[in-house]
């Protein structure tokens, strides 16, 4: 199946359009993989073809026929006009901000934001002049009291990656697009499979590929897709700050593709089991996780979202931070590390107070992010099971 004709899988459903998007078996003689690109020198036919740049490819850090399908394959499961890859989600992140603001300009991000994201909305933006305010991630139509005359986009992570509030994704974009601001997005929590974000009106969406398309915890990539509107602005961004991708990245996201619904759907499926399990646990106050009926904003992810990933939090009952160390230090299956969206399960302690300047972390005990991979649930819930049994031998010893 040919890239080029990739209009007439849009009529299958999303598993089929996985399959099939990003290959052109044809001039791959036959083979079902893209082969890799590699290369920076491109020759052209004649003189007249180079001068006006006559070709489909022109130089490696444009892309070549590698990025042009993972670029073609990811618009189209994003409904998006176009895609830029980036070497990691972050540099997705900078360059779709740097592709809508400029100096004096305002922009609104969300107090429940990835901390990289903070730091160069802080650091880097504040030096070139745009001024950020943090809001509410549940703040929903309120966002039009913060709107000002310059405000030039709206930031938004739904969910948050630690502390999982769903916001009002359709609400906010309808009253930014009304003053001329335009919403930006990070969907890595849940994909394009999972939360059409063009669909909902954003402009720009952004995805750390490096999680749910790599899914073996092997590379760092990250994507951002955009409307007809805003395309042009951030393929232009892109191109100048001359951030490209490796060829083998390209081509293991491109095998990633493949299987990632698959992957996603396991992961989910993996992920509620324990999420109930903790639920229940005497030693957990609460499970964030907004596929649970007591999450605060279940009934927003129910009506705008298909389904979840394998990403959440909890918050411990109050314990001590050497009984918590005691409870993580003997794990044998939950790994401690950055990251996530791998075959490994992880576990991270967490605090999210650290980092808020717009709302206040209300929790009395100490919280812990999981990310739920492919391991037997029994054997995960063992390890935690041994696990808080450490953690109340913590608590009482003397």
């Amino acid at each position: 199946m040919s890239r080029r004709t990739s209009d007439a899988l849009h009529h299958f459903r999303p598993s089929t359009r996985l399959t099939h998007l990003g290959r052109d078996t044809a001039a791959q003689h036959g083979f079902v993989n893209p082969p890799i690109y590699r290369g920076s020198t491109v020759l052209f036919d004649s003189m007249d073809d180079l001068l006006n740049d006559r070709a489909e490819f022109t130089y490696g850090l444009l892309g070549n026929p590698s990025t042009a399908a993972l670029q073609d394959a990811w618009s189209d499961l994003a409904g998006a006009a176009g895609t830029i890859l980036a070497p990691s989600g972050l540099m997705a992140i900078t360059t779709a901000l740097l592709a809508v603001l400029q100096a004096g300009d305002h922009l609104l991000v969300t107090d429940s934001v990835y901390g990289p994201t903070r730091s160069f909305c802080d650091k880097m933006l504040k030096r070139f002049g745009v001024e950020t305010t943090y809001y509410d991630p549940r703040v929903g139509t309120g966002i039009n009291e913060l709107i000002r005359p310059n405000t030039r986009a709206v930031f938004l992570e739904s969910p948050g990656s630690l502390t999982f509030e769903i916001q009002d994704v359709p609400a906010i974009t309808e009253i930014a697009h009304a003053h001329g601001a335009a919403v930006i997005l990070d969907n890595t929590w849940a994909t394009p499979l999972l939360f059409d974000a063009h669909g909902h009106g954003v402009d720009i969406v952004v995805e750390a590929g490096t999680k749910y398309l790599s899914g073996a915890s092997d590379l760092l990539f990250g994507l951002a897709s955009a409307t007809e509107k805003y395309w042009p602005a951030l393929r232009s961004t892109h191109l100048a700050l001359g951030s490209t991708v490796g060829p083998e990245d390209v081509f293991l996201c491109l095998r990633g593709l493949r299987t990632m619904l698959l992957r996603l759907r396991e992961s989910e499926r993996q992920a509620l089991d324990m999420a109930h399990w903790l639920a229940q646990r005497p030693e957990v106050a609460q499970v964030l996780h907004p596929a649970l009926e007591q999450h605060p904003d279940h009934t927003l992810w129910q009506r705008d979202y298909t389904g979840s990933s394998g990403l959440f939090s909890i918050i411990l009952q109050p314990a001590p931070q050497h009984a918590v160390a005691a409870m993580l230090d003997g794990l044998q299956l939950f790994g401690m590390g950055y990251s996530w969206g791998g075959f490994e399960s992880l576990v991270t302690p967490i605090d999210p107070g650290a980092i808020r300047t717009a709302t206040s972390w209300q929790a009395n005990g100490p919280a812990l992010r999981f990310y739920i991979g492919l391991e037997d649930t029994q054997d995960l819930k063992d390890d935690l099971d041994a696990g808080f049994a450490r953690l109340r031998t913590a608590q009482t010893a003397p």
